[in-house]
């Protein structure tokens, strides 16, 4: 089990802030994460339809999507920061 967080537009997509999965044994990576995700519904595929814009944190630290999940507590979606 994993807790996931998800901030901004990826949040309001899904239409959660946060929940705990079971992945299965091959989500290995961020990219087999995120691949899984798009396929839950879809609130899931409109909030990654466009997975390599998405920034990921596991367990609060920032990852490459060829990373590996290993036992990640806490995985964090969010999109790109922007300047203001």
């Amino acid at each position: 089990m994993v807790k996931m967080v998800y901030f901004a537009w990826v949040r309001e997509r899904i239409g959660k802030s946060e929940e705990v999965i079971d992945l299965p044994p091959s989500v290995e990576t961020v990219a087999d994460l995120l691949s899984h995700l798009s396929r839950l519904g879809d609130n899931y595929a409109l909030a990654l339809d466009e997975p390599d814009v998405i920034r990921v944190a596991i367990d609060q630290e920032h990852r490459q999507h060829d990373a590996s999940i290993g036992h990640a507590r806490e995985i964090a979606l969010f999109p790109p920061m922007t300047g203001g």
